[in-house]
């Protein structure tokens, strides 16, 4: 007589809800063990230093200039409505806003004109797109400055046309270009992946129905691409309005943005708790944006 075959309890043992909870409570701990190291590097370099921050912005000066943690108040804070301040901000918002916008028009026909070649030139305009990361922002922003300025070769030019030399270096327009050199390739790449993923089949069939190209561009592809057009407008717009080293390279005195503002209060103000107030008011702005961003891209899903 032949012997019952040997099975496995666990194999046929019966799911039953305990077995299902545990087998998530497992899952659940292997992932937070996998997670932990990406824990532990944002607990020490981004909460416990914002934490810090936040603090010194409750803060105090003495008569020496001396931080003093003791006396909390919301005098930081109430600065943050002088003139000066809105000022700062307001030109720090129009000049982020120019820069999206300028950005927006000029990648957008970019990154459609990629995203309908063939791979081979795909690749290649993609790359030619990721070029500049390859090298440093400050390199590149330096370069600027000798482009723009007095001796650069647009001046040399315009010297030779029969006009006058000029300067654009330390002006608004020099802080602009050198945000939208900056940014486009945050710009293109978000754009680039909304159409590049998008059916074409659906503009075919607006031109079968005798739309226009302008029409099945605005019925339909644009509308398909807003993901991208959000996306990349939030990654240039958030940098843009906190950036620093352009606005302190190609602006100088006369143009004073966020970030460098706040910069000069923790350095040569040493005003730790006005700075400590002006990120936490540049950083309620990016987050409204980035929360604009995702209910954006929700509802275009």
């Amino acid at each position: 007589m032949a012997a019952p075959p040997v099975t496995d309890p666990e194999v046929t043992a019966p799911v039953t809800p305990e077995l299902e909870h545990a087998a998530g409570k497992a899952e659940a701990r292997r992932g937070f063990l996998i997670a932990l190291p990406s824990f532990i590097y944002l607990v020490l370099l981004f909460v416990i230093p914002l934490g810090l921050v936040f603090v010194y912005s409750f803060a105090t000066r003495d008569a020496t200039g001396q931080t003093v943690l003791e006396d909390w108040n919301l005098e930081s804070y109430k600065r943050l409505f002088s003139t000066e301040v809105l000022e700062i901000f307001l030109r720090s918002l129009v000049l982020a806003a120019l820069t999206t916008g300028i950005c927006l028009i000029v990648c957008y026909p970019f990154a459609f004109y990629i995203a309908t070649r063939t791979p081979r030139v795909r690749n290649i305009l993609l790359i030619l797109v990721m070029i500049p990361f390859w090298s440093n922002f400050l390199v590149r922003t330096y370069a600027w400055r000798v482009l723009l300025g007095s001796e650069g070769p647009l001046s040399q030019l315009s010297v030779l046309l029969g006009g006058e030399p000029f300067r654009l270096l330390f002006t608004n327009v020099a802080v602009l270009i050198g945000l939208v050199y900056g940014f486009m390739p945050f710009m293109v790449l978000p754009l680039y992946a909304a159409l590049e993923r998008m059916d074409w089949r659906l503009v075919e069939a607006a031109r079968d129905l005798y739309a226009d190209g302008w029409t099945a561009f605005r019925k339909v592809t644009l509308p398909l691409s807003m993901p991208g057009v959000v996306a990349g407008s939030i990654l240039v717009f958030i940098p843009s309005l906190g950036a620093y080293v352009t606005p302190a390279l190609l602006g100088g005195a006369r143009t004073v943005l966020m970030g460098d503002y706040i910069v000069s209060q923790f350095l040569a103000a040493r005003n730790w708790p006005f700075g400590s107030a002006l990120s936490f008011a540049v950083m309620f702005v990016m987050l409204l944006a980035t929360i604009f961003y995702f209910r954006a891209g929700a509802k275009t899903l």
